[in-house]
């Protein structure tokens, strides 16, 4: 099945949490073939748009669209199904499962059920060797990290929305990290990363958003955006 070329959009989300309003009227394209990255400081809204797009928060006002289809009111698993998936910013993997069934559980929840998924995706990452039949209970930050892309990648998703996918990595890990979601983005994925390692972004992303105070105040590519940031005066 050919992949959409817009899956994931969003317009006009609002979200308010009793006085306080998470989200002002966002609008976002996460589009195939490309890594859009989401900036901001603490308490911009990030986490919110991510949790909008995924279908763990519905918001107050607005549209999610995914593939030219309203899913403002899909919960997150029948995004899954659909072929929106995330990661967590907090590792969400089953500790007493091996590698290999944890990345078979992604699987089994995903958009499509082909059988050489697991084993692509184990090779993809790295996680083809002996580490396979390790429990993700004794392993590592930075192979757990990979444990959790290849449950979200064994599903075939068109779009995968990663939250913080560089925490807790070091620098090779997260240079191996940067190659596999090129290898993505080539492929056809549509990539959103919600990340505070800005030399990450700078190295990735196409397009980067700057969040601030839940409106989006800055777009475009890497290079324009993050030297405005850097540059841009301290608050009172």
């Amino acid at each position: 099945v050919k992949a959409p070329s817009d899956p994931l959009k969003a317009r006009g989300l609002t979200v308010r949490y009793g006085g306080v309003t998470a989200l002002d009227g966002v609008d976002l394209d996460v589009p195939a073939s490309r890594i859009t990255a989401v900036v901001g400081p603490n308490g911009a809204g990030k986490s919110t748009l991510f949790d909008c797009l995924a279908g763990t928060v519905r918001p107050d006002a607005g549209l999610v669209r995914f593939a030219g289809r309203d899913v403002t009111r899909l919960p997150a698993h029948a995004r899954t199904r659909l072929g929106v998936a995330r990661t967590f910013q907090q590792l969400a993997v089953f500790p007493s499962l091996t590698v290999a069934e944890n990345v078979a559980v992604g699987a089994e929840q995903g958009r499509l059920r082909d059988p050489g998924a697991v084993a692509r995706t184990l090779a993809l990452l790295g996680l083809d060797g002996p580490v396979r039949d390790l429990p993700a209970a004794d392993l590592p930050t930075g192979t757990l990290r990979r444990v959790e892309l290849g449950r979200v990648l064994a599903g075939s998703p068109y779009a995968v929305l990663l939250d913080e996918p560089a925490a807790g990595l070091d620098t090779a890990e997260v240079a191996a990290l940067a190659t596999v979601l090129r290898a993505l983005a080539a492929d056809g994925t549509a990539l959103l990363i919600v990340e505070h390692d800005l030399d990450l972004v700078a190295h990735l992303a196409d397009t980067v958003h700057v969040l601030d105070a839940g409106r989006i105040v800055a777009s475009g590519p890497p290079e324009a955006v993050l030297d405005r940031l850097a540059h841009a005066p301290e608050g009172p």
